[in-house]
């Protein structure tokens, strides 16, 4: 198995999750100054450490869906700010290196979701109660 498919330790994890926590106090609390950023609200789905836990991935999505690329590239240039502010709230060794990303596990839900709803996959999820069988 390589190293890209390993799955992550609990160790990674529980600091994801506090990482996650903390930057979306952070994100309630402090008015960030980027124009691209006013009146933009984030949700974050998920924060993958890495294996030292020196740098997070934050996935992320603006309510609505509306300009993510333009969001994504504006908490970028925060992530310096915000890891500041992150440092002051956690306590771990190191205070991870932020990478904000598109998170896509929305869209590909309501994809699934679409396909499931086809009539053809219907059909097929439901059979016909009388398929000329004898039982």
């Amino acid at each position: 198995m390589s190293k890209k498919n390993k799955m992550p330790s609990q160790r990674q994890l529980r600091a994801g999750e506090l990482v996650r926590h903390a930057l979306v106090d952070i994100l309630a609390r402090e008015e960030l100054r980027d124009a691209d950023l006013k009146g933009v609200s984030l949700t974050l789905s998920e924060v993958r450490c890495s294996p030292d836990l020196r740098h997070a991935s934050i996935y992320c999505v603006p309510l609505g869906g509306k300009d993510t690329a333009t969001v994504i590239k504006a908490m970028n240039r925060c992530a310096a700010f915000l890891r500041g502010r992150l440092g002051r709230e956690i306590e771990m060794k190191f205070t991870p290196k932020l990478v904000f990303e598109i998170d896509t596990s929305f869209d590909e839900a309501s994809h699934i979701n679409a396909l499931l709803h086809q009539p053809d996959v219907q059909r097929d999820l439901h059979p016909a109660k009388d398929d000329g069988v004898d039982s």
